[in-house]
């Protein structure tokens, strides 16, 4: 690839959590632990003040509580 060319995330990301919902990759952080290093989610349940998200929406041990804003946060103790 040469410097003049990007390439594409291969994901599409909802930053609005005003419209979150299930189904919906978001990228989520765990600064406890990470910083502010990225990583991808998808949406399993929403609510009012939290969303439940999973690395791997196909394993049902893989569930993380996390808050509900642009790049949800997790707790360190939420992690699987």
């Amino acid at each position: 690839m040469d410097q003049g060319t990007q390439e594409a995330c291969p994901f599409e990301f909802n930053f609005d959590p005003a419209s979150f919902k299930v189904g919906d990759t978001v990228s989520y952080r765990v600064p406890s632990q990470f910083q502010d290093f990225p990583f991808v989610g998808t949406l399993l349940e929403v609510h009012e003040d939290h969303v439940i998200l999973a690395s791997d929406p196909k394993d049902p041990k893989d569930r993380m509580r996390a808050t509900r804003e642009s790049r949800p946060i997790v707790a360190a103790d939420q992690l699987v």
